[in-house]
């Protein structure tokens, strides 16, 4: 079952799978999430609505094969300097709602309130 973070808003995409037909992100930016291969925090800094990367970096990086039609995300790495792109397949929501540790947060979002971060320039 999916379930939503009480503020953050869902991104609503038309799928390629099925014209007329509409997707529903699991996760948007500023959420915090778990990547549940790889155990490490991270916060999502941007959705794609479909893989976007090339033949090549999926045959090299994506080993588990993940599903190119249902969302991808960018997320930043708590404690690194990484960012990775992964299959919403790969990602749980985190609970611990402890802020990320990034050099680059600042660039994605001002403020980080219960759990969430906002964008800059956006009013809640």
């Amino acid at each position: 079952m999916r379930f939503f973070h009480r503020s953050a808003p869902q991104h609503l995409y038309t799928t390629p799978r099925t014209p007329g037909a509409h997707l529903v992100a699991q996760f948007s930016p500023g959420q915090l999430v778990h990547h549940t291969l790889f155990d490490y925090r991270g916060v999502i800094v941007d959705v794609d609505p479909t893989f976007q990367r090339s033949s090549e970096w999926y045959k090299r990086v994506a080993l588990t094969r993940p599903p190119k039609d249902l969302p991808w995300y960018r997320v930043l790495v708590h404690d690194s300097n990484g960012e990775t792109y992964v299959a919403e397949r790969n990602l749980e929501l985190d609970l611990m709602e402890d802020p990320i540790e990034h050099p680059r947060i600042d660039q994605f979002f001002s403020t980080f309130n219960e759990g969430i971060y906002h964008k800059k320039g956006l009013l809640n």
